[in-house]
């Protein structure tokens, strides 16, 4: 259980060192120490009395969400926000059935979500993308840092026909670098994943004919390794050798990445790439006023875009039947998307920033969030 629960910190070393105990115990490797983040945020609008908010879902943002909690919860002292890092497909789950008041999640809620979420909350229910990351494939090569992949190429390595770290089709994109005849071990994740549904979903259409699975968030074929969660596929990559895997950049750490071929050229991986994909993908033609999923484009020629990118979301509902759940998530979510909430995440994890209009489109949607009649 990765459960992030932060107290009154600011001034106070000693809560500060015990909530960090709290965390180790949950098994979280995200643990924010408050004093690093610069302290409580200085915009959060806290409701009046404080409570509990409850969240669960994508462990991508277990980085953001513990720096969000921290800097929340340093001004909203009276309110303690809870976040479970158990993957996106467990987080709307619970979110459906009612065990949280909000969800993290690497995919929007499919049709079929929507209509069951929409009945839990007996309102609309809104995707807010509120995170926004590259998707970095890692791997642990000895002598090996970075290399060039192109999207057929990742896809014959994850779909286990690409088996040997010399193989031509990775040579010839590779010229100056000494690669080994180590076996390629690929590493995918266990538990259903948002961050697997957008991974295959830029295969599906960057790689054409050489991925020629169906798009899901469960892993389409039988895995050489698996792991559960982002950090236990790190922690795979790193304890193998010639192992490769995908992963939040966030949790890429010091394993050595990829840049992704995007026309002629070969993309690394940072923030500003990811975020000019995303500005560049048009909204889901499905979406109502308050709805905000986003349809990326994963074939863009454009040379200064990383195409894999994980567009993380919280899933609310527009109502709730209890008045402090509306007012405690519209406080949240709120800090979550401003511009300060957004720096902070990516000062610890990141993540591309909103832009102002996104920013201020998913204010506008939060600001309607109430109690129902």
């Amino acid at each position: 259980m990765k459960l992030f629960k932060y107290g009154r910190f600011a001034g106070y070393a000693g809560v500060a060192l015990a909530g960090a105990m709290a965390l180790s115990a949950c098994g979280s490797d995200a643990a924010v120490d408050p004093e690093e983040t610069g302290g409580a945020a200085a915009n959060a609008d806290c409701v009046e009395g404080g409570g509990t908010l409850s969240g669960a879902g994508a462990s991508s943002q277990e980085n953001a969400m513990a720096a969000w909690i921290a800097g929340y919860q340093g001004a909203c002292t009276d309110t303690t926000v809870e976040y479970d890092a158990v993957g996106s497909g467990a987080g709307r789950s619970q979110f459906i059935d009612g065990s949280v008041a909000f969800a993290g999640s690497d995919a929007a809620l499919d049709e079929d979500e929507t209509e069951q979420a929409t009945e839990r909350c007996g309102s609309e229910v809104v995707n807010l993308p509120a995170y926004i990351s590259p998707i970095a494939v890692a791997f642990n090569l000895e002598g090996v840092d970075s290399l060039n992949l192109t999207p057929e190429v990742i896809a014959d390595i994850f779909n286990q026909k690409i088996t040997s770290w010399d193989d031509e089709a990775i040579k010839e994109a590779n010229p100056d670098v000494d690669l080994p005849s180590t076996d390629i071990v690929p590493v995918n994740r266990s538990d259903e994943s948002g961050t697997t549904e957008n991974f295959v979903a830029y295969l599906a259409e960057a790689a054409g004919d050489a991925w020629p699975h169906e798009v899901s968030g469960d892993w389409p074929i039988e895995p050489v390794e698996a792991a559960q969660g982002s950090s236990g596929v790190v922690s795979a990559i790193e304890g193998g050798q010639g192992t490769i895997g995908y992963v939040d950049a966030s949790h890429a750490g010091e394993l050595g990445t990829a840049s992704v071929g995007v026309g002629d050229e070969f993309v690394a991986y940072s923030p500003e790439a990811a975020a000019s994909i995303v500005d560049a993908s048009p909204a889901r033609e499905s979406n109502t006023e308050n709805d905000h999923a986003i349809e990326l484009d994963y074939t863009t020629d454009q040379a200064d875009a990383y195409p894999i990118v994980l567009v993380s979301y919280e899933v609310a509902c527009m109502e709730y039947e209890d008045q402090a759940d509306a007012d405690l998530a519209k406080s949240f979510l709120s800090y979550v998307v401003s511009e300060e909430g957004q720096q902070v995440a990516a000062d610890e994890a990141g993540s591309a920033p909103l832009s102002a209009d996104t920013r201020e489109a998913l204010q506008a949607t939060i600001d309607k969030i109430a109690a129902g009649a």
